[in-house]
């Protein structure tokens, strides 16, 4: 079973989140709010709990995951970025955005777009998720918390506890925090590309 954490969206319980980030390092999976949905994330390295989400949404090995990173600083250890694409990132996070940029050597060749080196990268704009990044000190994989089937990501913890309880290690109650995913830019391309329209204002990347 799950443990289930009730924190607060806007102060987050030091306790809770200290207690959340070691179920990561054990290698464990869970459900957490971001400021566009609820997602699933588990440690980098931790094939195990990867291979355990990929079995949750039912994805194959072409499945994009995205590194949830807590700043820029973080971002350009796991993705090269030159000053024009720095200074785009700048003026749109943190918010509800994917960046598709080609990965360093920091990033572990299973996450890689098979054909392009390429990895999707993140900075949420909401208080849960940076108190767990801050306690984690690295990046968080995830992917959108959509079961197979379905459209839109889940909203209501109770249902997320109801559905996955035996299939996840933790589930964090932030409240309501959305059910439209990020949108998606391409950063290889030039000029960016809009890759999926989300929550996040495309209008920069729309021709």
């Amino acid at each position: 079973m799950a443990q289930f954490f009730q924190i607060h969206p806007a102060n987050p319980q030091t306790r809770l989140i200290r207690r959340s980030v070691e179920i990561l390092l054990e290698g464990g999976v869970i459900l957490y709010p971001t400021d566009s949905s609820y997602a699933l994330g588990c440690q980098i390295g931790e094939k195990s709990a990867m291979e355990r989400i990929r079995r949750i949404r039912r994805l194959d090995d072409k499945h994009n995951f995205t590194l949830v990173c807590r700043d820029l600083s973080e971002i350009t250890t796991y993705a090269k970025i030159d000053n024009q694409a720095f200074r785009l990132l700048k003026s749109l996070t943190p918010g509800p955005y994917t960046f598709i940029h080609e990965a360093t050597k920091q990033v572990p060749r299973r996450l890689l777009h098979p054909k392009r080196k390429a990895i999707g990268i993140r900075v949420p704009d909401n208080e849960i998720c940076r108190a767990l990044l801050g306690e984690l000190d690295q990046p968080i994989l995830s992917t959108t918390l959509i079961m197979p089937g379905d459209d839109r990501p889940l909203t209501d913890p109770e249902e997320m506890r109801e559905l996955l309880d035996k299939q996840v290690d933790l589930i964090i109650d932030g409240g309501f925090c959305g059910l439209e995913p990020t949108t998606v830019v391409d950063m290889t391309a030039e000029p960016p590309s809009l890759v999926r329209l989300g929550k996040g204002d495309a209008t920069l990347f729309e021709e």
